[in-house]
């Protein structure tokens, strides 16, 4: 598929956006990335979303696929030679799906609580989001990855709000890697790929980038 024409429509700190590219640089697929201004969106973006109008979107010989999960999905099974992401047994893929889901179904609220509340409320949400993590950790046990000695599907799902925690750790006043540290061992291994170091911003600017969009 030398001649495919792949273009992902993202946004640099969105941990949604990057796993589709994540998925492609595993796949070792070329592409073009396209940075999106979400206060003023593209026709591109709007014409390829038009439900959502939200990012990301893959974009592949003109044919768009949206939502994160899925396009890594798709990315796997459209480039299925190299790097498979998903497990091949169909019990050990289904639990790879639902624990996505577990991930995007918790955590953005979780971390929501962590910069929006005060006192006692954001002591339960840090409670909450430590919780969260546990759970995860408990998945991955003795792994170097979730899937086991391979990186893949869950791990991308999750890697990608890896460098949001110094936001959450810095608002929150508690660290992650003193509640959890095998599932931060696990993150600094998955930062070693390629794939993942270059795909996720720094900490700090996103922090900063947090910041400000918290003052509107």
């Amino acid at each position: 598929m030398a001649d495919d024409e792949v273009v992902v429509l993202g946004f640099w700190p969105s941990m949604y956006g990057t796993r589709a590219r994540i998925a492609l640089d595993e796949k070792g697929v070329k592409y073009e990335y396209r940075e999106e201004d979400l206060r003023n969106k593209s026709s591109l973006l709007l014409q390829m979303n038009p439900v959502h109008k939200k990012i990301p979107v893959l974009i592949h010989n003109g044919k768009p696929v949206c939502e994160s999960l899925i396009i890594v999905q798709y990315v796997d099974e459209v480039w299925e030679g190299k790097a498979p992401l998903l497990p091949s047994d169909p019990y050990q893929r289904a639990q790879a799906r639902v624990w996505a889901d577990f991930i995007d179904k918790k955590v953005p609220d979780a971390r929501k609580k962590l910069w929006s509340t005060k006192g006692e409320e954001l002591e339960e949400a840090k409670k909450e989001f430590i919780d969260i993590l546990k759970q995860l950790e408990g998945e991955l046990g003795d792994k170097p990855y979730f899937g086991g000695e391979s990186f893949g599907f869950l791990d991308i799902a999750l890697i990608t709000s890896y460098n949001w925690f110094y936001a959450f750790e810095t608002l929150g006043n508690f660290s992650t890697e003193a509640e959890c540290p095998k599932l931060i061992e696990w993150a600094k291994r998955c930062m070693q790929r390629e794939s993942v170091s270059k795909s996720l911003a720094d900490p700090k600017k996103v922090y900063e980038f947090l910041l400000g969009w918290i003052a509107g």
